[in-house]
């Protein structure tokens, strides 16, 4: 397994195949890396389901090996382990930025032929680190396993998570912390905060370059096309909508949408102060940094539309070498953007509520059935469960005549379809999940990892969470929302 940062190894015992098309671009966009050492790594989880669908044969390796490997010190053949430049927008201030805690070790070509960055997060400083210690904690990164997987398992574009190690380092935040290092899988790690960065720099050549080496890797229907960045633009505006539509259906909150957290392939990236909503509330906020409210759940179509106007912005050259020709095609292909979420998200919702054909009233059907969970604090993932049942729970809150109303009218509205009830409801349980990652679940899972060194908590949320719309006696219990929601915090951790 060690590496000799050879781009072309032979057989890899384990089935690594690296290729490392980003390194070979000009060095602008990265500096060379190395993980730091850690004096007594010792592997946390192993996600192996994700280490079969990548081709990697670790059934063989012991869990001390595994610890070396995923430390990062024995790096795998073929890796040549960077640190990316970027810049980013981080609550609407510009920053230079960079991979200041994580390294690039390559991509990874897998079995079914797609190309997958292998990515180490907390090894230590790089280029990039400025005043930070490049270290990650233990807790951060067994939430971002967590969270990514369960996104994964409710279909959602994201990140995954391979593996967590302890380090043996202690890592000093508010209080002495433990090292650990998360392995992360992504389609790719480039983002608006990338295009920033070079565009920051009037680098119009690297520009170029970047733009098509994205199309190419993760939108190569588009390499001919004669208008290829304007319809990058349109593609990438089309992934986001439907993601964050996505997000908004299952109550997800990212939590720090900064330009430098948008993919540019369409994926969940950077799961840090992330959580999701329990009791239905427009304006909930769990970031402790987020005091202003910036990136509440009602707010995140907005701000990813504010995101793309970043983006927007970095393309202009590439769009109509006349400027301001340039901005109105960009400006125009932005204003579709509200009608293009709009439409994921109303769809979504009209799955969730057992709706297959579209009528003009859908939206308010929708929007007074929010308003009702808004006023009687309704759990947004329970009612929509609720409503998948073959009969209505018996609860106080359905009891009301602003709800009986509301369910008589969404009663007429899916009659008009003429399909069996039954089928109705078997489909609306295949879109409402039963389990999510509750907080105060997750932070149980966290306490016992990190205070007493077990894992057991945290084994037994996965097996639920990889399965969420299965219900039954021991998923039962992650099935109930915390006492406390509106107290609930979460730190960025770095």
């Amino acid at each position: 397994m060690v590496n000799a940062n050879n781009e072309h190894p032979g057989q890899d015992p384990i089935g690594w195949r690296f290729d490392n098309t980003y390194s070979r671009l000009p060095d602008t966009f990265f500096a060379p890396a190395k993980p730091a050492t850690a004096k007594e790594p010792r592997l946390a989880i192993l996600n192996r389901q994700l280490a079969n669908q990548l081709g990697l044969n670790l059934n063989g390796v012991s869990p001390e090996a595994a610890a070396a490997l995923f430390s990062g010190q024995d790096l795998p053949n073929g890796s040549n382990p960077i640190a990316q430049a970027y810049a980013g927008h981080q609550f609407g201030g510009f920053t230079m930025l960079g991979d200041g805690r994580a390294i690039l070790l390559g991509e990874h070509r897998s079995p079914n032929g797609d190309l997958v960055d292998i990515q180490f997060k907390g090894a230590g400083r790089t280029a990039f680190s400025r005043g930070g210690d490049g270290y990650a904690a233990l807790g951060p990164m067994l939430r971002e396993y967590i969270i990514s997987e369960a996104m994964f398992a409710l279909g959602i574009p994201t990140t995954r998570s391979l593996a967590v190690v302890t380090t043996g380092e202690t890592v000093y935040r508010q209080t002495r912390l433990q090292g650990a290092i998360l392995t992360r899988v992504a389609a790719s790690h480039i983002r608006v905060g990338t295009f920033e960065y070079v565009a920051a720099r009037g680098d119009e050549t690297n520009l170029r370059v970047l733009a098509d080496y994205t199309i190419n890797r993760h939108y190569p229907e588009l390499a001919d096309s004669p208008h290829k960045y304007l319809e990058f633009f349109r593609a990438v505006l089309d992934r986001q909508a439907a993601l964050i539509a996505r997000w908004q259906l299952v109550g997800f909150i990212h939590g720090v949408m900064n330009t430098d957290n948008m993919a540019i392939s369409g994926e969940t990236i950077d799961y840090g102060p992330c959580a999701f909503m329990n009791t239905y509330r427009a304006d909930t906020v769990f970031s402790s940094i987020d005091h202003a409210g910036r990136y509440a759940y009602r707010n995140q179509p907005a701000i990813a539309q504010w995101n793309l106007a970043r983006f927007g912005e970095t393309l202009i050259p590439l769009i109509d070498p006349e400027q301001e020709t340039a901005i109105g095609i960009a400006t125009e292909a932005l204003g579709e953007y509200p009608a293009l979420y709009q439409e994921y998200w109303l769809d979504g919702m009209r799955a969730k509520l057992g709706l297959q054909t579209s009528e003009p009233d859908d939206l308010d059907l929708v929007q007074s059935l929010l308003t009702w969970m808004e006023k009687s604090k309704a759990d947004f993932t329970n009612t929509f469960r609720d409503l998948s049942a073959d009969e209505l729970p018996t609860k106080d809150q359905y009891s009301g005549p602003d709800f009986r109303e509301w369910h008589a009218n969404w009663q007429k509205r899916f009659s008009r379809e003429s399909r069996p009830i039954t089928l109705v409801k078997a489909g609306m349980r295949l879109v409402n999940p039963a389990i999510i990652p509750r907080n105060h679940r997750v932070e149980e899972a966290l306490a016992a990892a990190e205070d007493h060194d077990d894992l057991s908590a945290l084994h037994r949320l996965l097996e639920v969470l990889v399965k969420p719309n299965e219900v039954g006696a021991d998923a039962a219990m992650y099935e109930e929302p915390p006492s406390d929601n509106g107290s609930y915090r979460t730190f960025c951790g770095t």
